[in-house]
């Protein structure tokens, strides 16, 4: 990623060292999970839609540890991996709103809450903002090169109301709690970066 774009992260340093982790990212570009990736303090691993697991990609992706999911169902092998990564103390990159959009956390799904509070794992927020401003000249589908591209870590913090609770009414409770800290999160570093 910094050999291809000039990517300025801010608040790695907020990331937990150690113990599961879910980085919670906006998604308004095919580069911001990529971008995530290769700037992140940790490695992680991604839920990834399985479309894109095609051709010379799907190695590759198995290979740096990303999961397949299908979204059409309830992906039970993928749930299973996903809440594996978490219980190895690893970190699962997870796209809240499930597709790419304006990048907003308007459309929250509950799978994240689901894995947060399942998995006992603090959500990051993570802001990646500038990867969709412009195309490419080159490579319509990316930034255009050397572009700057922010990706901004917030502060950890728990999805579950402190009972343990799982239950489909706590679940959506949960979701609400993360909804309004994700917007939070992007409104602060929108400021923060002046995009």
């Amino acid at each position: 990623m910094y050999g291809l774009f000039r990517p300025r992260v801010l608040g790695a340093w907020k990331v937990p060292a150690t113990g599961p982790v879910i980085f919670a990212v906006n998604h308004s570009h095919n580069v911001d999970g990529p971008m995530v990736m290769g700037v992140a303090p940790r490695p992680t691993h991604f839920l990834i839609k399985k479309e894109a697991f095609i051709g010379p990609l799907d190695p590759f992706l198995t290979g740096i540890g990303q999961l397949k999911v299908d979204r059409d169902t309830a992906d039970r092998t993928a749930i299973t991996r996903a809440l594996g990564v978490l219980a190895a103390g690893g970190v699962l990159g997870i796209f809240p709103e499930g597709t790419r959009g304006e990048g907003d956390f308007a459309a929250l799904r509950a799978g994240l809450a689901y894995f947060a509070v399942r998995g006992r794992a603090p959500i990051v927020p993570v802001a990646v903002l500038g990867s969709s401003d412009r195309r490419g000249r080159l490579v319509k589908a990316l930034p255009p090169l050397r572009s700057r591209v922010d990706v901004v870590f917030g502060d950890p913090f728990d999805a579950g109301d402190g009972s343990g609770r799982s239950t489909r009414a706590a679940l959506d409770e949960a979701t609400g709690r993360i909804r309004e800290r994700l917007t939070a999160h992007l409104e602060n570093a929108r400021r923060l970066t002046g995009r």
